[in-house]
């Protein structure tokens, strides 16, 4: 490994669609790509734990790394998986929803120095094959006189193949930031991402959402017909419950007609400009 290379790589298990609305809340400059069957990567444009012009020492790239993938792998449904390496160590941090991240750090000179347990760990959260997968992955646990840190991270990396996880080329441990960055720019499709204030990210979501499955429940003939019958049947229910003295029925009664009036307020609201699909 370059003694003096640092770098890291965010690997989203997750369509670059999916991504894009949850990287936007990063607030990062980020370029993202597809890495294989199924999974994308996030490449920092900046240095977040560079030292500062000050003098003063930033975040480590290991803590930087570690709390971007928990605050993508919260708001998603699918893991994130960090890798970071820098003079000293070399490591990773796999992210899942609200579960507690799970990582693992080797030495320059790929000494390991983690905890065993989080290689299983690891790959039951993946969905990996509990025997072959978790034995490629113990070896990397046990000391290697010709293993360093990057092929630590790169024999963790093959582990993942099954998966569908391919790396573009050049997207590798080991490689400067600077590196990464450069390789990532022109990869076919590249997406840059970055931070353009709280009503174009949300703007952003609504449109990856409107895209998706509930997209024709949100917009359109559906989201109005849907928004029609909850107005039509919360208005008698809510009628009966008050006469009833029902708070229960009368509480559903104000909810149907609160879901009712705001589906068709959303609706005319988004009406006034084209959809993600009309663009």
């Amino acid at each position: 490994m370059n003694a003096t290379a640092t770098g890291a790589l965010l690997l989203c298990r997750a369509d670059p669609e999916t991504v894009r609305p949850l990287a936007h809340l990063l607030r990062e400059p980020l370029l993202l790509t597809r890495a294989g069957q199924g999974w994308s990567v996030l490449v920092p444009e900046g240095k977040p734990w560079r030292t500062d012009g000050a003098g003063e020492t930033a975040e480590p790239v290991d803590r930087v790394l570690g709390g971007w993938a928990t605050a993508l792998a919260v708001g998603s449904t699918w893991p994130v998986l960090a890798l970071w390496w820098d003079a000293d160590r070399a490591g990773y941090t796999l992210a899942a929803g609200f579960r507690r991240p799970v990582g693992y750090v080797w030495l320059a000179d790929g000494t390991p120095a983690g905890e065993d347990e989080a290689m299983r760990t690891f790959a039951a959260r993946l969905g990996l094959d509990p025997v072959l997968d978790v034995q490629a992955l113990e070896r990397l646990t046990r000391p290697d006189p010709d293993a360093n840190g990057e092929n630590r991270l790169r024999g963790l990396l093959a582990a993942l193949t099954a998966t569908g996880l391919t790396l573009p080329a050049g997207l590798v441990p080991g490689e400067s930031a600077d590196r990464l960055r450069g390789v990532a720019g022109v990869q076919p499709g590249v997406e840059r991402v970055e931070w353009a204030g709280w009503r174009d990210a949300v703007r952003v979501e609504l449109d990856a959402v409107e895209s998706g499955r509930m997209g024709p429940w949100l917009r359109g003939p559906r989201a109005r017909a849907l928004a029609a019958a909850q107005l039509t049947a919360g208005i008698p229910l809510l009628l009966w419950g008050a006469r009833r003295r029902s708070g229960g029925w009368a509480a559903a009664g104000a909810l149907l007609l609160a879901q009712g009036a705001l589906g068709l307020a959303y609706e005319r609201a988004r009406a006034r400009r084209p959809a993600a699909g009309e663009r």
